[in-house]
């Protein structure tokens, strides 16, 4: 403070002075460019100040409005996935797993570990929407449900005969087996809660956690389509194409992918008891299939050795790979890691679906055990790997998706919360008829035809002359009253009548009088053109062209 009580000028200069914006990251700024709304607009050749003024204003408030969205978008996504970076001539395929295990944290390192159980296996594996808990079926009958990231068993049962498959429902509380006779659906304790007679000799296992469906087909080669809400069977396909094995769902439409024998793959719904696409990939019988996301790209392998992508939308293929045996596992990642598995090999190619790769991004060999199938964890760069030797999970950096929606599928979800989805699951169930290959036209309205639209008018016109004809007889046929036949109400009732019998005539004479309107003013204006050409040139100035 001053002698006089004030404060000091250089204090008050200092506050009234604009804070200085610091420079922005790239980072920041590709945030920014992704979230602008376009050009904004030049004021500096506007002459009128209170407009100019505005139109500052408006772009400030956009302006702030794009970097509040960003820093919302940061704090929404605060991570963001990994990925492995080689140095010089280095190449990401050669690291080992040890290595990697040893360069990441000590909570991620322990994700990577092998469990030993060549007794029982070949094993299948399958992991909830959140990626929490992970189910186990060995081939010889030893089911069990861990809590793999905590390292915890749930429950383990052995049902001593032959299980094929093994599937999730719509959440760790319930799961499903492939067992030899029947499929079976048991509880988080392992006690068998039902019998599902109507899949006889399963094969492969698929849950819709959208519709609450189970689907089984197996040796027999019936599709079958079950409620599991309900209990009911929805639909039964006969494929005609012999036993199937091999069945995987698109994610984004709910269609479900079969692979023949015949190298054929074909697409079903509950809806229609024949395919909705058939399409021939392989010269051989198709051993795998992998379904994207997003829904746009389809994989894959056949026993001729090619590693196939499709577009599913095109329907038509994109690229292929050869590997040096037939793949007889496939699996695309959150993020479009296409994961190729055969014999003691896998192989994670990075980019492989929009483009022809020509590196795998990733190599693992497996220390004992033929590979049976895998499956890439959710929300974790995580993927594990079933074999005859047991189960062995290996750390791909950048698989999963880093940031997850706790309404649609949370790691970390008490029970409580797991109870109040499972209710709204249940209430936003959707019904079998919304499956259909493109979801999005069930948003859209189909345009009725030029020619149903004028049937439907030519009947209501028909339908209101009728009308009009049985009141004007029922009126006329109508007793005179004393009081009720006034001169007024008998003019109204002539007035409503004549007007609505001649609307038709008055809109067809207001047409012709504005069409002759048009051709009339269309003649004046030729005539003044002309007599303004034929007019000298020092008067030509005078008529209005």
């Amino acid at each position: 403070m001053g002698d006089d009580g004030h404060p000091p000028e250089d204090a008050a200069q200092g506050e009234t002075k604009k804070r200085k914006r610091e420079p922005l990251s790239a980072e920041e700024k590709q945030r920014l460019a992704r979230l602008k709304r376009g050009p904004g607009v030049n004021v500096k050749g506007i002459q009128d100040k209170k407009l100019k003024g505005k139109l500052r204003h408006v772009e400030k408030v956009y302006r702030e409005a794009q970097e509040k969205a960003a820093k919302i978008s940061e704090w929404l996504l605060p991570s963001e996935s990994g990925a492995l970076e080689a140095e010089g001539i280095e190449r990401t395929y050669n690291f080992r797993q040890q290595d990697i295990v040893q360069a990441v944290e000590v909570g991620a390192g322990r994700k990577a570990f092998d469990l030993t159980l060549d007794q029982l296996g070949p094993y299948r594996l399958d992991f909830t929407r959140s990626g929490r808990y992970m189910l186990l079926g060995g081939r010889r009958g030893h089911l069990a449900v861990m809590d793999w990231q905590a390292n915890q068993l749930v429950c383990e049962v052995q049902v001593a005969e032959t299980t094929r498959d093994v599937c999730f429902l719509h959440n760790e509380q319930f799961w499903a087996a492939a067992q030899k006779k029947y499929v079976y659906i048991y509880d988080k304790r392992g006690i068998e809660v039902h019998c599902l007679r109507d899949h006889t000799e399963p094969g492969t296992l698929q849950f819709l956690p959208h519709h609450f469906l189970l689907a089984s087909i197996g040796d027999a080669g019936v599709l079958r389509y079950q409620d599991t809400s309900t209990g009911h069977i929805v639909a039964q396909h006969k494929t005609k194409l012999g036993p199937c094995h091999v069945m995987r769902h698109n994610p984004h439409n709910a269609v479900l992918c079969l692979g023949h024998t015949s190298g054929s793959v074909t697409m079903w719904t509950p809806n229609l008891s024949e395919p909705v696409v058939k399409m021939l990939c392989h010269r051989g019988p198709v051993n795998a299939v992998a379904v994207d996301v997003a829904g746009r790209h389809m994989v894959t392998a056949g026993a001729d050795g090619q590693v196939k992508v499709w577009d599913i939308r095109m329907i038509r293929p994109l690229h292929a790979y050869f590997s040096h045996s037939p793949a007889s596992s496939v699996d695309i990642s959150q993020r479009g890691l296409l994961a190729v598995g055969y014999g003691r090999k896998v192989q994670v190619w990075q980019d492989a679906l929009t483009s022809k790769a020509q590196a795998p991004y990733m190599s693992h060999s497996l220390l004992g055990g033929l590979l049976q199938g895998m499956r890439f964890c959710p929300y974790e760069d995580v993927l594990s790997l079933g074999h005859s030797g047991g189960i062995s999970t290996i750390l791909v950096p950048g698989a999963g998706e880093p940031n997850f929606d706790s309404f649609v599928a949370n790691p970390f979800q008490s029970r409580k919360e797991r109870q109040e989805a499972e209710v709204h699951q249940l209430l936003d169930k959707l019904q079998p008829d919304t499956i259909v290959l493109d979801p999005e036209a069930l948003a859209g309205l189909r345009k009725e035809p030029t020619e149903v639209v004028q049937e439907r008018r030519q009947a209501e016109r028909e339908a209101n002359l009728a009308r009009l004809r049985v009141q004007v007889a029922r009126n006329e046929a109508k007793d005179k009253m004393k009081g009720k036949n006034k001169p007024s109400r008998r003019h109204r009732k002539k007035q409503v009548n004549i007007v609505e019998e001649r609307k038709p005539d008055m809109i067809k004479k207001m047409r012709e009088e504005a069409k002759r309107k048009r051709e009339r003013e269309r003649r004046e204006r030729q005539a003044q053109e002309e007599k303004a050409a034929a007019a000298p040139r020092a008067l030509a100035r005078f008529y209005k062209r």
